[in-house]
């Protein structure tokens, strides 16, 4: 639990730029290299995230000077979320750990058990869309036409991007790796609230962070429970969508 704490505390520093208490986060994660043999993959696992994030930041510091339109910042952004995929990447070569991230065609034969109830992965899934699209579908009808249209392939693009290499990094590598140190339950619960601490960088406020962490916690029950990537990544697509049109992005 200790070095989870530490990792979202890391995630949160570089993200307010808090030079100092990043650097002391990154050596304690460098120490635990040294003094924990049982969990220095993990250890290594969440300090590469760390350090390629890191050059995500500073990455991005550059590109907000360049003189540039705003659409195309915000896909360099999400593009930059490349950093964080080499970072993790390579502690797996170092390691000699087979790269593992659910790139497998759906299964969907597998129950969701609720409280009091059973229902299809599939159906889960495809509901979970239907409502969301439905909640979004208000935003988007308050939009002119000519701001659906000008917007169409900056929101078809950074969708796109966003959801394939935020999935791949949270509910792919990470969440498949986490899976050999720790149990399922923790694995999810880390990669979740990663993945919403990590909505801080783009200046997203800490409750509506948390409250992406939980939209995390729904991938990843789709991605174990379908043994693939592939919905996770379509359901995190519309989401976007409905997210540029909501005014969140952009």
């Amino acid at each position: 639990m200790a070095i989870a704490i530490l990792f979202f505390l890391g995630i949160a520093a570089i993200s307010y730029q808090l030079e100092v208490l990043s650097y002391l986060i990154l050596t304690g994660f460098a120490i635990l290299l040294f003094v924990n043999n049982k969990n220095r993959f993990l250890a290594s696992l969440l300090l590469s995230f760390l350090i390629g994030f890191a050059v995500f930041m500073i990455a991005n510091g550059f590109v907000e000077t360049m003189v540039v339109p705003q659409e195309l910042k915000i896909i360099l952004n999400r593009l930059f979320l490349g950093f964080i995929l080499i970072g993790i990447v390579f502690n797996h070569l170092l390691f000699k750990k087979k790269l593992v991230w659910y790139n497998r065609k759906p299964d969907w034969t597998n129950p969701i058990r609720l409280p009091f109830h059973q229902v299809n992965v599939f159906w889960f899934w495809l509901i979970g869309i239907a409502v969301n699209g439905i909640v979004y579908s208000f935003f988007i009808a308050r939009q002119d036409p000519e701001s659906i249209q000008s917007l169409l392939v900056f929101c078809l693009v950074f969708s796109l991007v966003n959801a394939v290499f935020e999935e791949v990094i949270w509910r792919g590598i990470m969440l498949s790796a986490l899976e050999e140190c720790v149990t399922t339950g923790y694995a999810v619960a880390v990669t979740s609230i990663g993945f919403g601490l990590l909505h801080l960088a783009i200046g997203f406020p800490i409750l509506l962070s948390l409250l992406i962490a939980l939209a995390g916690v729904i991938y990843a029950v789709i991605t174990l429970k379908t043994n693939s990537i592939y919905p996770s990544i379509v359901f995190h697509f519309v989401i976007n969508i409905g997210m540029v049109y909501s005014g969140l992005i952009i």
